[in-house]
């Protein structure tokens, strides 16, 4: 719901920032891989309950989430770079909520659970649509320059990245955040369902 407001906010620095990668000659997919390979510390640490080093590598892994973006932009977007960069935001995705379970098992696993069980909808109606609206060279209104139609709805990047920082400054509360967030998740999954469904079938 929020990513179209916080994608033009954002735009501006990270498109000044990626000069530099592709000055010294470094790609987008690297760009890509060296993000995620920073979110995987936040598993370890999220293990261990050291919170604050998990949100510093979860921003982490989102900066540079963005900055491939850019800096494909001035390389050349690819099928091959968007398909490592959706792939590997939906296992950092499902790795945070994995992360609390590790923490405190007796509190947090059915309620993680339930979350990357909510992720599963979110995503694979994300994907299915994106796979199909490929086929039919169906464009995005909204996110012209992806490399795959983004089809949008209540809990998009913004708002996981929200839960996910809330999450950490509130791991005492982690339970029920994700039960909120996880049921937010499912009017987004629900949603999707019948805007593709709806979209589809018209077209």
């Amino acid at each position: 719901m929020l990513d179209r407001y916080a994608i033009k906010m954002i735009r501006w620095p990270l498109t000044v920032i990626s000069a530099l990668p592709v000055k010294v000659g470094i790609t987008a997919n690297q760009v890509t891989v060296s993000g995620f390979v920073l979110g995987l510390f936040a598993l370890p640490s999220l293990a261990m309950q050291e919170y604050q080093w998990a949100l510093a590598f979860i921003l982490l892994n989102r900066v540079f989430d963005g900055l491939d973006g850019a800096v494909a932009r001035r390389q050349g977007i690819s099928d091959c770079g968007g398909f490592l960069d959706i792939t590997l935001d939906f296992l950092f995705y499902s790795m945070v909520p994995f992360g609390f379970v590790l923490a405190n098992p007796e509190a947090n696993a059915v309620a993680g659970a339930f979350l990357i069980f909510s992720f599963i909808g979110t995503g694979s109606s994300f994907l299915s649509f994106a796979i199909m609206a490929g086929k039919r060279n169906i464009e995005s209104p909204v996110y012209k320059q992806k490399s795959l139609y983004y089809i949008g709805g209540l809990t998009e990047g913004t708002e996981t990245i929200a839960c996910f920082v809330l999450c950490c400054l509130l791991p005492q509360h982690f339970a029920t955040i994700a039960w909120i967030f996880g049921c937010l998740c499912w009017v987004t999954t629900g949603t999707r369902i019948w805007a593709g469904y709806q979209t589809l079938k018209a077209d």
